[in-house]
């Protein structure tokens, strides 16, 4: 039987505390064959001293969560190699081209990618991305330097390449830009609170937090009810057009997870559900019509919660995969 996802993350995890702290892409057909997100930790950020600018060497097997210059030079032919990048919540990231000594014509590429992708799933998935899937894919063998600076459109994004000659190789500088109206977010750490805000945009924003979690929110506001009443739609919340929605699953993609509860109607909380999923996410479904808001906080839960659940509690679906 394959290693779950849950294993492969504590592997991934392991691997990256030997390395202190600082996945594998098979072409465009699947991702990383590790999955890095227990990485995420009170540890992971790495504070700089002024604006030195942080450098050091970039491994075929990557994680950076930090500003900086990090050059990867091959020291034999590395075929597979991944590096994902994530910022705060509330950043963009920009991978600008320093230097790419590579071979295109002898099979060796660069490409960035506007998310991330494991194991073939995608985040933001095609539903809740501003740009069509072709465009998220920026190859560096195409369009050369003249896309030297490339922005993600959310606080993560990835590399993957591969480089035949020894010696071969390039730099990169990566910075963080301030997002005002952050809309796709992997979180960082398994605690944190947030207000997601979308104003007047025909959008829809994942907030993915990558453990079992409880999640409470605190007041939740969809525009298209501020002062009103309406009828309840037959179609439910997606007949309404304004709504939140909370999913769980073992992937990252927010399409490919189960719908656990839908809340369309504004309410100020607390509203509390336990989910024993590897990863939880809450989704705002916007028309644009209306600014719609929801504030909402959400912890780890710890092993025994896990085994005794109690209360507002989804676990069955999800612990099958455990």
């Amino acid at each position: 039987m394959a290693p779950t996802f849950k294993l492969q993350c504590h592997f991934i995890l392991i691997y990256l505390m030997a390395l202190r702290g600082e996945s594998r892409y098979l072409e465009l057909r699947e991702a990383v064959d590790y999955d890095p997100f227990l990485l995420f930790s009170a540890n992971l950020k790495r504070e700089l001293p002024g604006e030195q600018l942080y450098r050091r060497a970039m491994r075929c097997l990557d994680m950076l969560s930090l500003q900086g210059q990090f050059t990867f030079t091959a020291d034999r032919p590395q075929l597979h190699c991944a590096a994902f990048f994530i910022a705060e919540p509330e950043e963009f990231i920009t991978i600008h081209y320093e230097l790419v000594s590579i071979d295109c014509e002898s099979g060796d590429f660069l490409k960035v990618f506007d998310g991330w992708i494991l194991k073939g799933e995608k985040f933001p998935s095609s539903q809740d991305h501003p740009l069509p899937m072709t465009e998220r894919y920026i190859d560096f063998c195409e369009s050369g330097l003249s896309r030297r600076s490339i922005r993600s459109s959310q606080n993560v994004a990835m590399i993957f390449f591969r480089v035949h000659e020894p010696g071969n190789g390039f730099t990169l500088t990566i910075k963080t830009d301030p997002n005002l109206f952050p809309c796709n977010v992997i979180s960082q750490t398994p605690n944190g609170r947030f207000t997601l805000v979308v104003p007047h945009k025909h959008r829809n924003c994942s907030f993915s937090i990558i453990y079992p979690v409880v999640i409470k929110i605190s007041d939740l506001t969809l525009g298209h009810l501020n002062g009103l009443q309406l009828k309840k739609s037959s179609a439910g919340c997606v007949g309404i057009g304004d709504f939140v929605e909370l999913l769980g699953g073992t992937g990252l993609d927010p399409s490919k997870m189960m719908p656990l509860a839908d809340l369309c109607y504004p309410f100020h909380g607390p509203a509390q559900m336990k989910i024993g999923c590897d990863n939880t996410v809450l989704r705002m479904v916007s028309s644009g019509k209306h600014v719609n808001r929801v504030t909402f906080e959400y912890r780890q839960l710890e092993p025994y919660e896990l085994e005794n659940p109690n209360g507002n509690s989804i676990q069955e679906f999800c612990l099958s995969a455990l």
